[in-house]
């Protein structure tokens, strides 16, 4: 499973390598200001060694399915980093799991979170046999809500104090994907 690779002829999301540890810390450190807002690991003192840290950290997490990391690539790009896509929280009891992206700041607005995050959901239903993905973003982040309504999921509710950035609880869109919002559902 570590060579799995995703493609939609445009980008390559694909588990990630030792060797990306340098083009993940530079995009973190591109994108601080908007990024750390919504995920408390990207902080202002972020250092190499994290990147490295977290890279060799994802095999493991694989292997014992809690966590599926994948790196975003531009395939047209000579395979430039442009962010992170994955699902964590995994629950086989009844099959669901967390979608979360995250796109560096040159490459915002671009579609590829939706991108990204569609081929990953297809490999969640697909190859996990997940039945539900479910995509939580902090009230205030508008563009993580954006992204959830172009891939087809549906809105289902706010939920008070649901996540904890940088030790402050903050309430939460919820929203849900099942098999059939991704066949259904088109830009």
């Amino acid at each position: 499973m570590n060579e799995r690779e995703l493609t939609d002829g445009q980008l390559i999301v694909r588990f990630y390598r030792e060797d990306d540890a340098p083009q993940l810390f530079e995009a973190v450190r591109e994108s601080i200001a908007e990024v750390s807002p919504w995920l408390g690991w990207c902080h202002e003192n972020y250092a190499i060694e994290e990147s490295r840290d977290f890279v060799r950290s994802r095999g493991e997490k694989a292997q014992t399915d809690e966590w599926y990391s994948f790196g975003v690539f531009d395939r047209n790009g000579g395979e430039r980093f442009l962010g992170g896509v994955g699902l964590n929280f995994i629950n086989r009891v009844h099959q669901f799991g967390n979608l979360g992206y995250w796109v560096r700041t040159t490459a915002s607005g671009k579609g590829i979170a939706s991108q990204a995050s569609r081929l990953v959901a297809r490999f969640g239903f697909e190859e996990l046999g997940l039945h539900r993905i479910e995509i939580v973003a902090a009230v205030s982040n508008i563009a993580s809500q954006r992204v959830a309504e172009k891939i087809g999921a549906v809105r289902e509710g706010v939920l008070r104090n649901r996540l904890l950035i940088r030790g402050e609880p903050q309430d939460a869109v919820m929203f849900s994907l099942v098999r059939a919002d991704l066949t259904n559902h088109t830009d």
